[in-house]
């Protein structure tokens, strides 16, 4: 650290000191003089003249005092404290300070291990143990009869047990005279002996076992001889019944709950990429064994015999080995044992016929005789038996895969050569289980091409499970692109003749799934297709002036933009063009043929497909409605409706609807439109003329009917209906129509008729008159020229705390500035104080070291002289 450099305020702070204040006030270098910009009349100034030195050297002495001594005293305590509770309050009484003081104490020595300990026993103690387990009392007090050697270890134990084996024992004098006749005996026979001993008082300790438990029988047998003398028993018939206690509803509820069966474990859920993947390795395993059977390779059987499983089998994997299983079959009323039951018997004869006189004397016995000696001499006797039986008893997983395998390869038969070639065939003939994803349109049609509508459905869902978008990083691209394909294959299945539509209609759920993976690519798969058809009907228009009906290909795309996406949201990306397609078409396209009254009937249905949730309004589907029945009017001459565009009131194809014979309503029968026929209608004669117009006819009022039950909530329902109602009641009644046709014209009539005219009069809205403005000026007292005061009293007040508190925050902030300064300068003059004693002290240290090097040198000068 270097030097302080000296202040001057120190040293004006001693010259300050050494005036007096008279000659403070009158040197012009310690006065302060505050400059006024302008004076105000009856203003008294309180710090005209200040004198900074003055003030300076107070706070510092102020600071001195204050300040340096707490910071001095900081950490330091020079007093003692009592701090025990309730040591300083006199209101409590000593009894009540000496409870709550062993109740903090055991608080504070309460361990977190104990947190959850419910037991509340409290253990006293005395000078660390407890209280409890010295008033047992468990020491044992040694008689004065015991000798003195008790528990000590003979010599000859602890040299046989601690090494030595007898040679590092002091001999004695007739142990030594034995060493002469007799050799010492080694480590080992010492053991062996050891062993023998062990084992002869095992086996004493046995037959007295077995000595005890003969006459513990045979005292029981007497006992239960000279029993029937002591109790009479009384018969079953003349014993009173004991009237069992009822059991309670609860217990029986307990009882019962002990047969429910238990909730079994499920498995777990498997994410969509783990399906995924068990999915593609199922249909690899499914390839691989049909491009086996395709090269005449035999197939392994997947499918296992399943054995019978024992309720007592506890699948541990033990078996009894082939050899001791017997078989007992009967033969003229006796047994019938294998070949191997008599080599196991002749192996058993000698232990069974110690067995056999006690089995025929336990059939001797009394009926009266105690079922539980009977179980005793029972399990005695057949012991040994037993063991051996269960030395049969191994752990052979693998000799019995082995053994089912064999019986596996010997049973399966070797097939011939026609067998294997038609299995061949039948492999070729099959379709393939993985396909890869098609790059292009041409692959994929030549995927699909000359097979069943079933088949490219099931082509198309392998492909897609063999290419999922979680198996690999590009799949899903390749997926993306296989749905524009799709898309693509369906409109020319549409453009056929005849078009296929069972086809597409079965590719319309692989379509979907397709599409609820990746919304997005589906989304501007649509949207693509919809803006070209847009753009071409108005080129189309611009240049020719007229649009035909969309054909069968976009009538197809809009049924699926229906089945894919939902149709009853305010706005949606590909509905809602799909919805202003439907409506262009409805509006911009002639009416020349029946086959465009055909189309535009479609298109009427799929836009009823359309707003059947969402009830919105669609003005152009009751326009073209209304026009159909128009076409099925004879007699034109007075309407009372309007005609709107693209039909016609009069003209050539005003009447494309009109029955040219009546006597066709008889034959007709109500069916449906087909969907061919918007794109090619085959009418050989006026009768099948006739009858497509009666369901063209058929169609329009089934629409209509379901028109009027979804806008029949709005209020203009009556206006909008009312062109049709007209038709209906005033032009179509008088003709012959079928009487299907007359019922259903009935019932929409009724619900025109019935609904309800929810309509009131336009009334303006009522409001509160506005006043006119007032230019009266406001007029405001001004008490403080030049500031920014407040009108009345309380804001003056506010105002005035607030620059009083601004005024207090900046000074309170100036004075911790001086502070931290103050406090600053304090430590850094510590610093200094240390440095400087430090290389104080390490100077003197250099200072001796010097002068004893110096001492040291001159000794060795004096020596080496």
């Amino acid at each position: 650290m270097g030097k302080v450099p000296k202040k001057k305020r120190s040293v004006a702070d001693k010259v300050r000191k050494a005036k007096t204040s008279f000659e403070i006030k009158n040197n012009p270098f310690e006065v302060k003089i505050n400059r006024k910009k302008f004076d105000v009349l009856g203003r008294k100034s309180k710090h005209d003249v200040g004198l900074p030195g003055v003030s300076r050297s107070k706070a510092n002495n102020k600071r001195k005092e204050t300040l340096l001594k707490e910071y001095k005293q900081k950490g330091r305590s020079s007093k003692f404290i009592d701090k025990r509770f309730g040591e300083y309050d006199t209101q409590m009484a000593p009894e009540d300070k000496i409870l709550k003081r062993f109740a903090l104490e055991r608080q504070r020595v309460h361990d977190k291990k104990d947190l959850y300990n419910l037991n509340e026993d409290e253990e006293l103690t005395h000078y660390g143990q407890s209280l409890a387990e010295m008033e047992k009392f468990n020491d044992a007090v040694d008689s004065d009869d015991e000798s003195e050697e008790k528990g000590l270890l003979s010599a000859e134990l602890t040299a046989s047990h601690f090494g030595g084996g007898g040679l590092l024992r002091k001999k004695t004098g007739g142990q030594q005279d034995g060493e002469e006749t007799h050799r010492a005996k080694s480590r080992q026979e010492l053991i062996d002996e050891l062993i023998q001993k062990s084992k002869q008082e095992k086996r004493e300790r046995q037959v007295r076992k077995e000595e005890s438990q003969e006459l513990t029988e045979k005292l029981d047998q007497e006992w239960k001889s000279i029993q029937a003398l002591l109790v009479k028993k009384t018969p079953k018939c003349d014993r009173a019944e004991e009237e069992k206690p009822k059991l309670e509803q609860y217990d029986m509820m307990v009882r019962e709950l002990v047969f429910d069966m238990k909730a079994q474990p499920s498995e777990k859920l498997k994410t969509p990429e783990e399906l995924a993947r068990e999915e593609r390795e199922k249909l690899q395993k499914l390839e691989s064994d049909r491009l086996r059977r395709m090269m005449g390779e035999e197939v392994e059987e997947s499918s296992q015999s399943q054995s019978h499983i024992s309720a007592d089998d506890l699948h541990d994997g033990f078996i009894l080995d082939k050899d001791d299983e017997k078989t007992l079959s009967y033969q003229d009323g006796k047994w019938n044992i294998e070949e191997e039951a008599d080599k196991d018997k002749t192996e058993e004869d000698d232990e069974e016929e110690g067995h056999s006189g006690e089995e025929e004397e336990e059939e001797e016995e009394d009926d009266n005789a105690d079922e539980e000696g009977r179980r005793r001499r029972r399990r005695g006797s057949r012991r040994p038996a037993m063991m051996k039986k269960m030395v049969t008893l191994t752990w052979s997983p693998s000799k019995k895969a082995t053994t089912e395998e064999r019986k596996e390869t010997s049973a399966q038969p070797s097939l011939s050569k026609e067998e294997i070639k038609a299995q061949q065939e039948a492999a070729k003939a099959e379709l393939p289980y993985t396909f890869t994803a098609p790059e292009s349109y041409s692959d994929l049609k030549d995927l699909l091409q000359g097979h069943t509508p079933d088949n490219q459905r099931l082509i198309v869902a392998r492909t897609q499970k063999s290419n999922h978008a979680s198996l690999a990083v590009g799949n899903k691209l390749k997926l993306q692109k296989m749905f524009g394909f799709l898309l693509e294959y369906i409109g020319e299945l549409a453009t056929r003749s005849p078009p296929e539509l069972v086809a597409v209609d079965k590719l319309i759920p692989e379509l979907y799934s397709m599409c609820q993976m990746f919304p997005e690519a589906a989304c501007k798969a649509m949207q693509s297709i919809f803006e070209d058809a847009g753009h071409t009907m108005e080129e189309v228009l611009e240049v020719k002036g007229h649009v035909p009906f969309p054909a069968l290909d976009m009538l197809v795309y809009l049924k699926v933009t229906g089945l894919l996406f939902p149709t009853s949201d305010f706005r949606h990306p590909v509905t809602t063009p799909a919805l202003l397609y439907i409506s262009q078409a409805l509006t911009k396209c002639p009416v020349r043929s029946l086959q465009d009254v055909t189309s535009g009937l479609v298109l009427c249905c799929l836009g009823v497909e359309y707003v059947t949730f969402s009830k919105r309004f669609l003005p152009e589907l009751i326009n073209f409605l209304a026009g159909t029945l128009h076409l099925a009017v004879k007699d034109k001459t007075s309407l009372g409706y309007t005609v709107v565009p693209p039909f016609r009131p009069t003209g050539k194809c005003s009447d494309l609807l009109v029955l040219s014979d009546s006597e066709s309503c008889a034959s007709w029968t109500k069916k449906s439109l087909p969907l061919s026929a918007t794109r090619h209608l085959e009418l050989r004669s006026e009768r099948d003329r006739d009858h497509h117009r009666l369901t063209c006819v058929s169609t329009c009022l089934d629409l209509v009917k379901r028109c009027c039950l979804l806008y029949k909530d709005l209020p203009s329902f009556t206006c909008i209906f009312r062109p049709i109602r007209t038709l209906l009641s005033e032009h179509l009644s008088a003709q012959t129509l079928p009487e299907l046709l007359q019922e259903l014209r009935g019932e929409i009539l009724e619900s025109i008729g019935g609904a309800a005219v929810t309509r009131c009069r336009l009334v303006l809205e009522k409001k509160k008159p506005i006043p006119l403005k007032l230019l009266t000026p406001k007029i405001v007292e001004v008490l403080d020229y030049g500031k920014k005061r407040g009108c009345n009293r309380e804001e003056r007040e506010k105002e005035r705390l607030k620059h009083k508190y601004k005024k207090e925050f900046k000074g309170a902030l100036r004075e911790i500035r001086k502070d931290t300064r103050f406090l600053a300068r304090e430590k850094l003059t510590e610093v200094m104080d240390r440095d400087s004693e430090r290389k104080r002290k390490v100077r003197e240290l250099f200072g001796s070291l010097a002068t004893q090097e110096g001492e040291w040198k001159a000794l060795k000068r004096m020596k080496s002289k």
